[in-house]
């Protein structure tokens, strides 16, 4: 039985999977909770070649806060060549990642074993 990590904030739980950085988000993201995410993103977003994933199966509401996150995300990863993968299957937040073009930039995957299958250069690097 594989234990749930303890919260580092409310609204994320970062965890290790099959040799990839998984941060989920919980909740809902909006201003107050990109305020207390983005340190622990930065923080794992700033090693060199990190294998990430940002994973929105738990979320509630996403504003432009969490794009935010998202695109620095995906703009630190790939500055230190490494991959950043999504999980997102909310019609609505899947929307405005489409109408925002960020889901061509990081084109989301339907459930975690799905973001983990990707091979690396299907990451977000276009």
């Amino acid at each position: 039985m594989r234990q749930e990590p303890a919260p580092l904030t409310r609204h994320l739980r970062v965890r290790q999977e099959r040799g990839h950085t998984v941060l989920e988000l919980r909740g809902e993201i909006d201003l107050a909770a990109a305020t207390e995410i983005a340190p622990h993103l930065d923080r794992e977003t700033s090693r060199r070649a990190a294998r990430v994933v940002i994973d929105l199966s738990r979320i509630e509401f996403f504003d432009c806060s969490g794009l935010r996150l998202l695109y620095r995300a995906r703009s630190r990863v790939l500055d230190r060549d490494g991959q950043l993968l999504l999980v997102c299957a909310h019609p609505l937040t899947l929307r405005v990642l489409r109408i925002t073009g960020l889901s061509r930039l990081l084109p989301p995957q339907p459930t975690l074993d799905a973001a983990l299958e990707q091979p690396e250069a299907a990451s977000g690097s276009v």
